[in-house]
């Protein structure tokens, strides 16, 4: 399963919406730079974040800290009282890794055999040719 960065901002920006929150007070809140922030809201950059960036907006925009990573690989954002999963057992954290490593090779495999079929049908005509 890939990364949806677009679905993030746009949590984010209903979510400040929502509470009336400007840009400024979420970077107080959450202790993360304006300049994350901006990329965030905006989509504009798209790159692996630390689990604690994401964790600190989450809360600031009081959700449980780890909604904006459920939102950001397309998985249901636990409430707000939900356990953390930190009792020691990293099993759904590892099978979330899988299940997205899972969807990527998949993704690689669909256009693998793409090309292949562009590749077969080029080499087709010529040895039909012969």
């Amino acid at each position: 399963m890939s990364e949806d960065w677009s679905a993030v901002a746009k949590a984010i920006n209903e979510r400040m919406n929502a509470l009336g929150l400007r840009q400024g007070e979420l970077v107080e809140r959450a202790h993360v730079s304006k300049a994350i922030v901006r990329e965030l809201q905006h989509n504009v950059v798209q790159r692996r974040r630390s689990a604690r960036t994401l964790e600190a907006l989450s809360v600031a925009l009081g959700w449980h800290p780890r909604h904006l990573t459920a939102v950001l690989h397309g998985r249901r954002p636990p409430e707000p009282g939900d356990p953390l999963d930190d009792d020691g057992d990293a099993t759904p954290a590892r099978l979330a890794a899988i299940e997205d490593r899972l969807g990527e090779i998949a993704e690689r495999l669909e256009q693998i055999s793409a090309n292949l079929v562009t590749v077969v049908d080029r080499v087709a005509p010529d040895r039909q040719r012969r």
